[in-house]
C-alpha cells in the first residue's frame, strides 16, 4: 500500500530491464541501450514554461499516456492516440500541435486537423514497432495474394489505429475502416456485414482476441499472414478457408507479457485482480480477470474499491502513475522485467524544449505532413469507423 511504486526487479527469467540486460533475439523496438535519462534539471523545466507561455494559445501540446512524467507535466491534454488527435482538431485556434507520442499518432493528428494547423513530433525517431511491422508494399503484396486466391473481393480490411497513414489509406481505398481497441468488436462486426473475411492489420493479438472472445469465432477461423514469407506462409486453400486473416504484427511491450506472468503475480499477490490490454496474446488475456483499452484500464482501477490489489499489463509509465494516483490500492506491474516503451520514451524534455523554443524563434521543426492523397483515403477509413452505430472512438 502507499503512493510509492517499486520498479520491477530482475529475475532469472529476465530478458532485459531498462537496458541492464540484453537479448540478441530481442524484438524490434524493445532494445533499451542504456538507462533512461535522469530527471531533467530545473533550467529545462523553466525554459519549457517560458517558451510555452510565450506561445500561448498558438500551441497545443498533446501527451500520450505512455509518456514520461516530465513531458506529461506540459501537456494540455492527455489520452490515447485517437482521442488526442480529436482534441487537436477541436482546437483550431492552435497554430501548432506538438504531439508527445509516436509517429503514427502525429500522422493521425495531421489528417484530422485543419490545413492551417501544423503538427510537430519532438523526435522523429519516436516510431512504433507495431506500425513498422506493416509496410505499404508488404500489405499490397498481401492483397495480391488474396486476389490470387480469389478472395480479395469478399475480404474487408480493418486496420488498428496503431498503423501508418499509408496503411490507413490502403484500408480506405479497399472499402475498410480503422478501429481502436475500444471499438474493435463493433468494427469487426461491421466488416463481416460487408464481406465474408477480414484482413486485420497490423496487430494479430487485438484481431484474434476480438474475433474469438467477442464475436465467437474459433481459433481455427484465424490464420496469420507473415509478410516475411512467400504468400505470407499460407496456401490459397488456407486463405479461402479462413475468416480472419491476421497480420503477423504485435506490440513489443504488450507482447512481453506471458501466461507465466499471470501465474507468478497471483502467487506473489494474494487476491490480485489482473487487468491487461487487448494487445496482449490470447493466452494472457484468457488468464486475466479483465481486459480493456488504456482508458478502460484507467477507469477500472480508479473506480476499484480501496484495499483491492491490481496487476496491470500495459506500459510501465502509465502503471506507475496509476499507483501514485491510487495510494489506497496495491498496484503492481504484471511482469517484473519488461522495459518501458523505448520509442515512446524518445520524447523527453530536452526535445520538447527545443521544439517550443524553435517555435518562439519562428522556426517549425519536425513537422509531420501527410500527403493529400494519403490523407484523403485515410480520412475515409477513419470516417467509416466514426459512422458506425454505437461506436465511441476515443481510445486505443
Amino acid at each position: 500500500m502507499g503512493n510509492t511504486f517499486d520498479a520491477p526487479q530482475p529475475t532469472p527469467l529476465a530478458l532485459l530491464l531498462l537496458g541492464h540486460q540484453s537479448d540478441a533475439g530481442s524484438e524490434k523496438g524493445v532494445d533499451c541501450p542504456g538507462d533512461l535519462p535522469a530527471a531533467s534539471d530545473p533550467s529545462l523545466v523553466q525554459r519549457a514554461r517560458v517558451a510555452k507561455a510565450a506561445l500561448g494559445d498558438r500551441v497545443f501540446v498533446l501527451g500520450h499516456h505512455y509518456q514520461r512524467d516530465e513531458v506529461i507535466a506540459f501537456a494540455d491534454v492527455t489520452g490515447d492516440s485517437f482521442k488526442l488527435a480529436q482534441q487537436a482538431a477541436a482546437h483550431p485556434e492552435a497554430e501548432f500541435i506538438v504531439f508527445a507520442g509516436v509517429h503514427f499518432m502525429a500522422e493521425s493528428a495531421d489528417i484530422l486537423t485543419a490545413a492551417s494547423q501544423q503538427v510537430i513530433l519532438p523526435d522523429l525517431a519516436a516510431g512504433c514497432s507495431m506500425a513498422d511491422m506493416a509496410g505499404i508494399a508488404q500489405v499490397e503484396d498481401c492483397w495480391a495474394a488474396l486476389e490470387a486466391a480469389g478472395v480479395a473481393d469478399i475480404t474487408v480490411p480493418i486496420t488498428y489505429m496503431n498503423s501508418t497513414a499509408a496503411i490507413k489509406a490502403f484500408t480506405g481505398r479497399h472499402g475498410g475502416a480503422v478501429c481502436t481497441s475500444s471499438n474493435a468488436e463493433r468494427s469487426l462486426a461491421w466488416a463481416f456485414e460487408q464481406g465474408e473475411k477480414v484482413l486485420f492489420l497490423p496487430d494479430q493479438h487485438l484481431g484474434r482476441n476480438t474475433a474469438v472472445r467477442d464475436l465467437g469465432l474459433a481459433l481455427d477461423d484465424c490464420v496469420v499472414y507473415n509478410p516475411n514469407r512467400p504468400n505470407g506462409g499460407l496456401t490459397p486453400q488456407q486463405l479461402q478457408d479462413a475468416r480472419m486473416i491476421l497480420w503477423k504484427g504485435h506490440c513489443s511491450v504488450h507482447g512481453r507479457f506471458t501466461p507465466d506472468c499471470v501465474d507468478e503475480v497471483r502467487e506473489r499477490v494474494p487476491g490480485v485482480n489482473v487487468i491487461v490490454h487487448p494487445e496482449c496474446a490470447y493466452e494472457v488475456v484468457e488468464k486475466a480477470d479483465a481486459v480493456g483499452s488504456t482508458e478502460r484500464i484507467i477507469a477500472t482501477v480508479n473506480a476499484a474499491a480501496p484495499g483491492t490489489a491490481w496487476a496491470i499489463g500495459t506500459e510501465l509509465n502509465l502503471v506507475k502513475r496509476l499507483a501514485i494516483a491510487n495510494p489506497d490500492k496495491e498496484i503492481v506491474y504484471l511482469d517484473r522485467t519488461v522495459c518501458y516503451c523505448s520509442t515512446m520514451n524518445r520524447i523527453d524534455l530536452p526535445h520538447l524544449v527545443w521544439v517550443l523554443e524553435s517555435l518562439v524563434a519562428g522556426t517549425v521543426v519536425n513537422r509531420i505532413d501527410v500527403d493529400p492523397d494519403t490523407a484523403h483515403w485515410a480520412r475515409i477509413a477513419l470516417d467509416r469507423m466514426l459512422a458506425l452505430p454505437g461506436v465511441v472512438a476515443t481510445t486505443d
